[in-house]
């Protein structure tokens, strides 16, 4: 499950940041509720860093009541283009799968 996971996360935090701006707890905690409680923090950050260095989100700093800035995670276009072209893969994975599956039983 680890593994499969470590190939999805990126769109998988992608599509939650379709559904509106999130800072990187939040992003964690809504993955948790999703049933991906086994997550690590440190795995959401990294992934976090890697989708700004590819310039798939913009962020940006705004004021926390306890402690440093939050920096506040927002899709973007190319973030965007990226998403839909995870969701066409994962569509045509999920068709072939499934045909798999079908005709193994």
């Amino acid at each position: 499950m680890t593994e499969m996971l470590k190939g999805t996360l990126e769109g998988i935090v992608l599509a939650l940041l379709a559904t509106g701006p999130a800072y990187g707890y939040e992003i964690t905690a809504r993955l948790r509720e999703q049933g991906f409680a086994d997550l690590a923090e440190g795995t959401v950050y990294a992934l976090l860093v890697r989708l700004e260095t590819k310039a798939l989100v913009d962020v940006e700093k705004v004021p926390s009541e306890k402690g440093p800035p939050r920096k506040v995670f927002r899709l973007n276009d190319d973030g965007r283009a990226s998403l839909d072209e995870f969701w066409s893969t994962w569509g045509f994975l999920a068709e072939r799968l499934a045909r798999l599956k079908a005709e193994g039983e």
